[in-house]
C-alpha cells in the first residue's frame, strides 16, 4: 500500500504483521523505502539478495548479521550498507529493532505479503 505524500506519524503507519516473530510499517516515496522492523528473540532472516541498495540502522537489541561472506554481530547505533545484489543474511538472538532504507523502493514490500526468505517452510 502506498501513501500519500505528505507527513506521516510513525505510529499511525499500519503495521504489517510479517510472521509471529516480526512485524513492519513501510513509507515509500517514488525513489526510496523506509521500513521499521520489530523482531522478536529467535528471529531469522534467510539468505537473500535483491537489487535494491539496502542501509541499516539497528535502534535497540542485537543483530548477528551476515554481508557476503563476513559476519558482525551489530548492536544499537551499529549502521551498514548493503550493495544491491549481494547476499545477506541476519539472526536476532534478542528483541530487536532495526530500520532499513531500501532505494529505489522494494515493490515486493508493498504487496502485504511476507518476503520468502521470512517465511517458515
Amino acid at each position: 500500500m502506498r501513501l500519500p505524500k505528505g507527513y506521516h506519524a510513525l505510529q499511525r503507519l499500519p503495521e504489517d504483521k510479517v510472521t509471529d516473530q516480526i512485524t513492519r510499517r513501510v513509507l515509500t516515496g517514488d525513489k526510496g523505502m523506509i521500513v521499521w522492523w520489530s523482531m522478536k528473540a529467535g528471529a531469522h532472516a534467510a539468505a537473500h539478495r535483491h537489487p535494491h541498495e539496502q542501509i541499516f540502522w539497528v535502534i535497540s537489541g542485537r543483530m548477528d548479521f551476515r554481508l557476503g561472506d563476513e559476519k558482525r554481530s551489530c548492536v544499537a547505533g551499529d549502521l551498514g550498507v548493503i550493495p544491491g545484489g549481494v547476499e545477506h543474511e541476519a539472526w536476532f538472538p534478542e528483541n530487536t529493532e532495526v530500520v532499513d532504507v531500501f532505494s529505489p523502493p522494494r515493490e515486493d514490500f508493498l504487496t502485504g505479503e511476507a518476503p520468502a526468505y521470512m517465511r517458515k517452510g
